[in-house]
């Protein structure tokens, strides 16, 4: 089996654990992160991550990052979102996912917030770090995203719940006591996003992920 149906796979199996939790209460809970590499002032080079899309570490000098100066990220890229169809909701969740990324590199939440349900807490949780990132003006270094595949799941909860899995390149982040920073190698993610059509849009009501170093 090829790489990328792998992966597909592994969010396919996702959904048995999500889609029997009632997120609309506690949850699923996701862990962050943890440290999968530490940074001696030099580390990986981002741009050795290849794609299309810019990747520069955003004038990281291994101590701080502040917010990035760069666009959130462009609609046009997801066609169809706002179709009431299944493509739509797959559209809207990787939208979601760019828009999550774009906040940790930035500190924007506002059209973060308004993409997903008041009531999901496993979103919340999903994008806790983004708290702390404002809090101490230090945000993790710029970078682009690769998609791997996408995956279209019946639901009991939801309209659907789409599979989502993507990496995100090398980057840099703050540590927990945001005194150093750290050097992360590529990061695979398997999400599930629980998505419902409400006022004429697609709504983030439940989110779930796993993630880890990308395998070579």
């Amino acid at each position: 089996m090829s790489r990328r149906l792998l992966a597909i796979a592994a969010a396919a199996a996702l959904t048995l654990t999500f889609a029997a939790c009632d997120v609309g209460g506690d949850g699923p809970v996701t862990e962050p992160p943890e440290q999968v590499s530490t940074s001696d002032g030099g580390g990986a080079d981002p741009s050795d991550g290849g794609g299309a899309a810019s990747s520069d570490n955003g004038g990281d000098d291994g101590k701080t990052v502040a917010a990035a100066d760069i666009p959130a990220p462009d609609p046009a890229d997801y066609a169809g979102m706002d179709e009431h169809t299944a493509d739509g909701a797959t559209q809207a969740f990787r939208y979601y996912i760019a828009v999550s990324m774009w906040a940790h590199q930035t500190g924007e939440t506002k059209l973060l917030d308004s993409l997903q349900s008041d009531d999901c807490e496993s979103c919340d949780e999903f994008n806790e770090d983004v708290i702390s990132l404002k809090e101490h003006n230090e945000y993790w270094s710029r970078f682009s995203i690769s998609d791997s595949g996408t995956m279209v799941h019946e639901s009991t909860n939801y309209d659907h719940e789409i599979g989502y899995t993507f990496t995100t390149e090398p980057h840099t982040r703050p540590t927990e006591a945001f005194d150093s920073r750290e050097t992360y190698p590529a990061i695979e993610y398997n999400a599930i996003g629980g998505m419902t059509w409400v006022s004429n849009s697609w709504t983030i009501g439940g989110l779930k992920a796993e993630w880890g170093p990308q395998d070579e």
